[in-house]
């Protein structure tokens, strides 16, 4: 009789013991998963940052109007060639 209770109490303290592996193999998966996505998210804000800066860089006014007179030939309305519509109402 105690052969047979030492053996199911081995079993248990193996199946056990398995079980604590497993919990801890799932925990650094899941932690190197988490470090994974943490990483990502960093280089997404690096990303997003870099992003704002070159808006803030590519939207100035005057870079706007020297790309417009440079690569589109465009140059500011005179005086002259402006026509104003009159909206009152009638």
């Amino acid at each position: 009789m105690s052969g047979r209770i030492a053996f199911v109490l081995t079993t248990i303290l193996v199946l056990c013991a398995l079980s604590v592996v497993n919990a801890h193999y799932q925990s650094r998966t899941a932690f190197i998963a988490l470090e994974r996505e943490q990483a990502k998210t960093r280089q997404i804000e690096i990303d997003w940052r870099q992003l704002q800066l070159d808006q803030s860089t590519l939207g100035v006014h005057g870079r706007i109007e020297a790309n417009a007179r440079r690569d589109l030939g465009m140059v500011p309305a005179s005086p002259a060639s402006t026509q104003y519509l009159n909206l009152e109402a009638k």
